[in-house]
C-alpha cells in the first residue's frame, strides 16, 4: 500500500507542477493573430486568435525570420498541437528563448 501512496503523491506533484507551468502570455493589443501548423507563414492557417488573446507556450522553434510589434525574430511559440505563432507577436518579455526548443 505505501508503494501505490507513493506514486499518487508523485503524480499529483507532478501535475501541480505542471499546472505552475502553464503560464500566459499576452498577444500584442489590437491584433488578431493568424496561428499555423509550422513555424512560418508558408505552413497552413490553422486559424485566427482574436484580439486581446493569451497563449501558453509549450516548446520554441527557430522558423521564417517576421517582424511585429515586439521586434524581428525567427522564434516561433508552439501553442498547441500543430499551432504555432510567431514570437514577434508575443509578449513574453523577452528577445529570446523563454521555453525549451521544440523537438
Amino acid at each position: 500500500m505505501a508503494g501505490s501512496a507513493a506514486v499518487a503523491a508523485f503524480a499529483l506533484t507532478l501535475g501541480a507542477a505542471a499546472e505552475a507551468a502553464a503560464v500566459t502570455y499576452p498577444i500584442a493589443p489590437g491584433i488578431r493573430l493568424n496561428v499555423r501548423s509550422g513555424p512560418g507563414t508558408q505552413y497552413t492557417l490553422v486559424r485566427v486568435l482574436p484580439e486581446g488573446s493569451q497563449v501558453t507556450i509549450y516548446c520554441q522553434t527557430p522558423g521564417q525570420t517576421i517582424t511585429g510589434p515586439y521586434g524581428t525574430t525567427n522564434i516561433w511559440d508552439n501553442i498547441g498541437s500543430g499551432a504555432y505563432v510567431s514570437d514577434a507577436y508575443v509578449n513574453t518579455g523577452s528577445d529570446g528563448y523563454i521555453r525549451p526548443r521544440c523537438a
